[in-house]
């Protein structure tokens, strides 16, 4: 981030957290505050900089998302902007437009063509023995399949779940890999609708 002054650097940073771990695209105020500004015209000639130089995107809705990622881009790593989702009501397909909160770059290495992928926002800990934990971005690779032993992203009452995916007999079941032992699998029958297969965690972005 070279070219980027220390303002510019600091309200990326702040604007790329908000966007990934939280799920929200921060207000004009949000990073006036952050950045520590009494204007909020300050902050928004900032966050025009940041589109200018090709960072940040302005959705329809006037929300921010991410464009690229210079940290990736610096040290020569090819990456795909994965959509990042947020709930995916029943029924819906998960790469729907009022389903992506924001577009995150993933290595290619991680996100290998010609396959399409996305990410989901981890919640809970029913899975953290499998190392995917509260905050977690998990990156999902989309097929309508899974053999036993996936790790699965299914909609169970209408909302997603990442579970481990178990075929028996007649029946499916999703088995939480926890320390908390309050989570118990759950038991469905065969059109249970999964939506993709985890390919990892990404905790780190």
């Amino acid at each position: 981030m070279e070219k980027l002054s220390e303002k510019q650097s600091q309200a990326y940073k702040y604007i790329r957290n908000s966007l990934i771990h939280e799920g929200k695209s921060p207000s004009v105020r949000d990073v006036m505050k952050e950045l520590g500004y009494n204007s909020p015209n300050s902050a928004a000639l900032v966050i025009e900089s940041l589109i200018e130089f090709g960072l940040l995107r302005r959705r329809k809705d006037k929300k921010l998302q991410l464009a690229r990622d210079l940290q990736l881009e610096m040290v020569g790593v090819r990456t795909r902007e994965i959509p990042l989702v947020g709930s995916v009501p029943c029924g819906a397909p998960v790469l729907s437009d009022e389903n992506i909160e924001g577009m995150i770059p993933v290595s290619e290495d991680l996100a290998r063509p010609p396959h399409t992928y996305f990410l989901l926002r981890a919640k809970g800990d029913s899975m953290n023995n499998a190392g995917i934990n509260e905050g977690d971005l998990v990156l999902v690779r989309q097929q309508p399949t899974a053999s036993n032993g996936d790790f699965v992203v299914a909609l169970v009452n209408g909302e997603a779940t990442i579970k481990e995916f178990l075929r028996e007999r007649n029946v499916i079941v999703l088995k939480p890999k926890s320390t908390n032992l309050e989570h118990k699998p759950i038991i469905v029958t065969n059109d249970l609708l999964v939506q993709g297969v985890v390919v990892t965690p990404i905790s780190g972005l």
